[in-house]
């Protein structure tokens, strides 16, 4: 791929571009909003100039709703050899471009599993999918129907090489399925935790701990962009809201058994209890972990750190001349003090070690 023209700037069409840029692509940008294009050149993502003749790759960074009518003025233009696209939700758009009878061939369908909270091209970076997976839906061959062509599924091979991600091969439908179920319900979820902190007391907010700020962290993205999102999918995010809610109604009579005075149903509370927790267990089991492989079981190394320059790296090259890798690592900030607590997660094996360490180095350790 010599050349790719990225329609829409925000953050994934413009970590996208870098990407490209980066590795010797020359990449044109087109967004509805010029400033926006030329701020992504700015950062070095390319030019806002148009392209002399048909590119390689074209690549259509647009919400959802907007995809089919974007390839669709594309295809028209004759922009490119092959056209892609990255939003988040596949079988729609696809039916979308069938209805308005676009060449299927030369198009593909796909979903880069990488983002941020923060949107836009300011938010872009060039290093935003390695390593992530990158879902390519190509469009399967029937008796009466040609499906994507092998050049274009090529072209987006390179694509995703060239941003450093993993290609996955999936069904478009099976997809969006899987998206409600990993990423787009969780938004709402997280969104719903965090709408109970809009009035709560400022005493009960004080209180936020590591626990709340993680499952809060997506309720921080923008509205506007969720809403495009979840227009696109609303049947599976439903199906799966629905099951929740199944649960939640299960897990609230559960707690109000609790409450009795009624041994009995004290008992089946508990119970109901535990059998959420327990399924929540064995789904958490299931959620992969470093490098996509199985999930390893770490052990916790707390340490006492203070909130200045220089605090971090100096732990971990403490852990470097022990000779111990950090698996992951937690912080959390302490309340009124200019300190907090570090987890590093090692080795079950690895951790006597560490803490006899960083002991000797003057490191205060919390069991």
């Amino acid at each position: 791929m010599r050349t790719a023209v990225v329609i829409g700037t925000g953050l994934i069409g413009t970590s996208c571009a870098l990407a490209l840029s980066g590795r010797g692509v020359r990449v044109h940008l087109v967004d509805h909003d010029p400033s926006r294009a030329r701020t992504a050149a700015a950062l070095g993502a390319g030019t806002d100039e148009a392209p002399e003749g048909p590119v390689d790759l074209a690549v259509v960074a647009v919400p959802p709703a907007k995809v089919a009518e974007t390839v669709a003025d594309a295809q028209r233009r004759g922009t490119a050899r092959g056209y892609l696209d990255v939003a988040s939700v596949k079988g729609g758009p696809r039916r979308e471009l069938a209805d308005l009878g676009c060449d299927l061939t030369s198009y593909l369908g796909t979903h880069p599993m990488a983002g941020r909270e923060r949107s836009g091209p300011l938010a872009a970076t060039a290093d935003l999918f390695e390593g992530k997976p990158w879902v390519l839906t190509p469009t399967p061959a029937t008796a009466s129907t040609p499906g994507t062509d092998t050049e274009v599924v090529n072209l987006a091979l390179e694509l995703v090489s060239l941003c450093r991600a993993v290609p996955v091969l999936m069904d478009a439908d099976a997809h969006d399925r899987a998206v409600a179920l990993v990423s787009h319900t969780p938004q709402l979820l997280s969104s719903m935790v965090a709408a109970r902190l809009e009035e709560a007391d400022e005493s009960a907010v004080r209180l936020c701990g590591q626990g709340i700020r993680d499952v809060t962290r997506v309720a921080a993205s923008d509205p506007a962009m969720w809403i495009e999102i979840l227009s696109a999918n609303p049947g599976p995010v439903a199906d799966i809201l629905s099951a929740v809610a199944d649960d939640l109604d299960g897990t609230v009579r559960a707690l109000r058994a609790l409450e009795s005075a009624d041994a009995d149903k004290r008992r089946g509370g508990a119970t109901g209890i535990e059998d959420v927790l327990t399924r929540g267990n064995a789904g958490r089991r299931r959620v992969p972990g470093k490098h996509g492989a199985a999930p390893a079981v770490y052990e916790s190394v707390g340490v006492l750190i203070g909130d200045q320059p220089g605090e971090l790296a100096r732990i971990f090259a403490d852990a470097g001349r022990a000779g111990v890798n950090i698996e992951d690592v937690r912080i959390e900030h302490a309340t009124g003090q200019q300190a907090g607590f570090i987890q590093l997660m090692v080795e079950p094996s690895a951790a006597p070690g560490l803490t006899a360490a960083l002991r000797e180095q003057g490191w205060s350790i919390r069991q």
